[in-house]
């Protein structure tokens, strides 16, 4: 009998953050490990250092993340840069990285090297150091995997589980229509990150990767909170819906809360220190309830395995 009947359902079946959470029962983490899976990155560290250990891994597939005509310095900015989104989601910079490839022999080299010409300027702009891999045949399309490093001071390290009813929910940017162009020339906003940590009390924060629909409820969920939003407010793309702002994924933009209080300070004084890039409060996290759980269950965005 194959796997896949055996164990009766299928990944589609389970969705991707009920895999991860199935896959990894039971495991066990050594006492320096903060945070495990289920954040932005894991954080390792003693409850006593003054700055902790960042973890991030991420990956980009042929056919799933760029389609094979995609420019191939784009490839390579985008790879890196997607870990490097989770670094900031964090309040944190990036160090290290390693590079994991697996292409087919076929594949020419110049190609392959002008991917890395675009790893090479990303890296660059952020202070990232290539510091090793492992390269592998690929019977079919590449597969190019980032594991980062990062730091984090511990006064500004921002979990996904902060989050308080009450607070005002905020994002950077514009949503919806990456296709278009965005997810190859994003820029990660570590910068921006920094700036929140460093100026006021961000009570949870991630960076919206599978679209505000899925990221949203994974925030509130983390935070034991329910949440409402406006839609009409949410800040949008040319020639994009609000479904598209929800659902399309790929945006890397920042989405985090603070308490009521702090939100029109804050909102004043982002627009004078990062006047190009809109900042959009979008809602509020409520009290868990269970019109908030079903809230929560009418919003959709990206899964690998849906």
């Amino acid at each position: 009998m194959s796997p896949r009947r055996a164990s009766g359902k299928t990944l589609r079946h389970f969705g991707e953050d009920h895999l991860i959470a199935d896959l990894l029962h039971g495991f066990s983490f050594g006492e320096n490990v903060i945070v495990g899976p289920g954040d932005d990155c894991a954080v390792i560290g003693r409850r006593s250092d003054r700055t902790w250990t960042l973890l991030k891994t991420d990956c980009v597939i042929e056919r799933v993340h760029f389609f094979p005509d995609a420019e191939p310095r784009k490839i390579g900015w985008k790879a890196l840069a997607r870990a490097i989104s989770d670094i900031a989601a964090m309040g944190g910079q990036p160090r290290h990285a390693l590079i994991t490839l697996a292409v087919s022999p076929d594949r020419e080299v110049r190609w392959l090297k002008a991917i890395y010409a675009g790893i090479k300027k990303c890296a660059d702009r952020f202070g990232v150091s290539i510091v090793g891999g492992e390269t592998a045949r690929s019977p079919g399309p590449l597969f190019l995997s980032i594991a980062l490093s990062g730091v984090v001071e511990k006064a500004r390290c921002t979990l996904r589980s902060g989050g308080r009813a009450g607070d005002a929910v905020f994002v950077t940017g514009r949503l919806g229509g990456s296709i278009r162009g965005k997810h190859f020339t994003f820029i990660p906003r570590v910068d921006e990150a920094r700036w929140l940590t460093k100026n006021f009390r961000i009570h949870a924060m991630m960076d919206l990767s599978d679209g505000l629909g899925a990221d949203l409820p994974r925030l509130a969920r983390a935070s034991n909170c329910g949440y409402q939003i406006e839609r009409e407010k949410l800040p949008r793309n040319p020639r994009c819906t609000v479904e598209n702002a929800l659902a399309d994924g790929e945006d890397y933009e920042l989405l985090f809360t603070t308490a009521a209080q702090d939100a029109e300070p804050l909102a004043s004084r982002w627009r004078k220190q990062f006047s190009q890039l809109p900042l959009t409060r979008i809602g509020v996290l409520t009290k868990l309830s269970t019109s908030s759980s079903r809230a929560s269950n009418s919003l959709r965005g990206f899964d690998h395995f849906a």
